[in-house]
């Protein structure tokens, strides 16, 4: 069996590489890095750089092209995100407008909605926020409580969301709000951020500034053409985005990558020789080549226009797993990184302490493949 890629993907993983070389700036990992690209730094420069990526169509190269892309394949897609990922996300929040808020609005929005905002979109010059989570509401997202009152040609939205990553530099959310009583009665809104009633309020953690928001609504006015989809769908509508979130983040790309620099560490001070280091590096790698195969196969099914199951889910533990392990493997072999000793595995680090919840928590994950893979009952 062949693993290698074929000619067109190594040209094109080439090209994606000369165009981050081209487009970044020279103290991109000193100063950039440094702040995270939750940050307003970041976001700012990613305006720039997104927009440069599509001059060169390689923002949105899987969308149709009556929407801003080139319609090629989702491999090119994945290469792309590989690269991105690896070079420390210069798309910025922007990732998340490529990976699943685009493909979402292609699925469920109306022309007017398409046409508006999937060209802002593939322009790199957009920026949208995630208002999903809420207090007491995070991993169980059918607890959420802001509500949104249907008053004549307009809903009145209430509430508060938390995290919100990206939230203070966003010019709109994709807002879910509770349109019914029921437990999935829940709609997805399209809401600029400078609407009347919104405020957003910045709070510290261990992932870098600017990821960490809480988002609050008060007698927020948006018009009904503000909806995405049917009122109540928004269910079907997250499920269907998240199966694009699930996979869209190639943590075994970065993962790879951040374990060569802690192997490289451990070499530069003469450690690598111990073999219970050299053993937990290599069941590391194992772990991540063994994610990377799952995501791969997830790929394919997208490409061969397969129906969704729940190897993304499984694909997402996988990667999960072996994150984790190389964060043990960081924090026991290298916790000098993690005071100003290595930048960018900090930055690794800091970034991956939430990877467990964002997109839903492992436990999440396998119950999902529990009832819809193995077709087990849910316990109450």
């Amino acid at each position: 069996m062949e693993f290698g890629w074929p000619k067109e993907h190594v040209d094109y993983r080439r090209r994606v590489r000369e165009a981050i070389n081209e487009l970044l700036p020279p103290d991109w990992e000193e100063t950039y890095v440094r702040e995270s690209y939750a940050s307003d730094l970041q976001i700012d420069f990613s305006r720039e750089f997104c927009a440069a990526l599509a001059e060169r169509g390689l923002l949105t190269p899987h969308w149709p092209a009556e929407y801003g892309g080139s319609e090629s394949e989702d491999w090119q897609h994945f290469i792309l995100g590989e690269e991105m990922k690896a070079a420390g996300e210069p798309r910025g929040p922007q990732y998340m407008n490529v990976n699943w808020i685009g493909p979402a609005l292609m699925k469920y929005g109306n022309d007017e909605q398409r046409e508006q905002h999937l060209r802002g979109i593939a322009s790199g010059k957009v920026i949208w926020c995630q208002g999903f989570s809420e207090p007491g509401a995070g991993t169980d997202l059918a607890a959420l409580r802001t509500k949104a009152v249907r008053a004549g040609d307009k809903y009145i939205i209430n509430g508060s969301k938390i995290w919100t990553s990206y939230a203070r530099k966003a010019d709109w959310c994709f807002l879910l709000a509770r349109t019914g009583e029921g437990r999935k009665e829940i709609s997805v809104f399209l809401l600029p951020m400078n609407t009347p009633g919104i405020s957003v309020s910045s709070y510290p953690g261990l992932p870098k500034y600017g990821h960490l928001n809480e988002v609050y609504f008060t007698d927020v006015e948006t018009p009904v053409s503000g909806l995405l989809g049917e009122e109540g769908a928004g269910w079907d509508i997250v499920i269907h985005a998240l199966s694009y979130e699930r996979v869209g983040v190639p943590r075994y790309h970065t993962g790879l990558h951040a374990l060569d620099m802690a192997v490289a560490a451990l070499k530069k001070e003469g450690r690598f020789d111990d073999p219970i280091i050299r053993s937990r590096a290599g069941m590391i790698a194992a772990q991540f080549e063994g994610a990377k195969l799952m995501t791969y196969s997830v790929v394919d099914q997208r490409v061969k226009k397969l129906p969704p199951n729940t190897d993304a889910n499984l694909s997402r533990v996988a990667a999960l797993e072996a994150v984790n392990e190389l964060m043990n493997f960081i924090v026991e072999f290298l916790p000098d990184c993690l005071a100003g000793g290595h930048l960018l595995l900090d930055d690794y680090y800091r970034v991956n302490v939430p990877a467990g919840v964002t997109g839903g928590a492992n436990e999440v994950q396998l119950d999902l493949v529990a009832q819809r893979g193995l077709g087990l009952p849910r316990m109450s």
